[in-house]
């Protein structure tokens, strides 16, 4: 449930026949609910063809709070940015660190007042927690580019996305799965917040994402 009590909505993919070895994969979008193409590519991805051996847990709104408003927001119901608010080594001092410091108080960035205040953020820790993801995929937008962390090798590209480092913020999903609990993390950050890639460009990064799930076992 989110803080407003609405339910975040999610769909299991079992592979057909599987013998229990399928690699299990956590795909979330809507993070942030003004990056309308993280969540729109999402039910895109849930229409197309999914490869046999990859059993799928698929979030395709996180924080539908932040959606589903007259005008959408980044943060949920109560003003958190739910990617600064799981729990990371540290937590307090350097989510406070970066809000005032770097980002001036941004409140599009506020990390909350602590470490997984917000439902939604616990909700997502028992998700990782039951489900026991090998890989967590992480859909936002928009610097045309994914972010890996963890273990093991990333792709070299998905689609039109290039790999790129960004700065390792307190709080957020690849600080804490993937450097903390060492689950591999890809975010994915779509060129656009409100433009969906086109069909070709959709398939293309669905495609690539899939062999490399398929090639790469944990």
């Amino acid at each position: 449930m989110t803080a407003s009590g609405r339910v975040i909505p999610m769909v299991e993919s079992h592979p057909v026949g599987g013998d229990g070895s399928a690699r299990r994969v956590l795909l979330i979008g809507g993070t942030h609910g003004d990056e309308y193409a993280s969540v729109s590519i999402v039910f895109k991805w849930l229409q197309l063809e999914r490869r046999p051996g990859i059993h799928w847990r698929i979030v395709p709104l996180l924080n539908p709070d932040g959606l589903l408003r007259r005008q959408s927001r980044r943060v949920n119901a109560r003003g958190v940015d739910l990617n600064r608010n799981l729990p990371t080594p540290n937590w307090k001092q350097e989510s406070e660190h970066y809000w005032i410091q770097r980002t001036g108080r941004d409140p599009r960035r506020y990390p909350g007042p602590a470490a997984a205040s917000e439902p939604e953020t616990r909700w997502l820790m028992k998700e990782i927690d039951t489900f026991r993801p090998d890989v967590i995929v992480s859909v936002h937008a928009h610097y045309a580019s994914f972010v890996y962390d963890g273990p093991g090798s990333a792709p070299h590209r998905l689609g039109n996305l290039r790999r790129r480092q960004l700065w390792k913020y307190p709080g957020s999903l690849g600080a804490y799965a993937g450097r903390h609990l060492g689950i591999p993390v890809l975010t994915l950050e779509l060129p656009w917040a409100g433009i969906l890639p086109d069909a070709r460009a959709t398939q293309r990064i669905w495609d690539d994402l899939q062999h490399w799930l398929s090639r790469n076992p944990t």
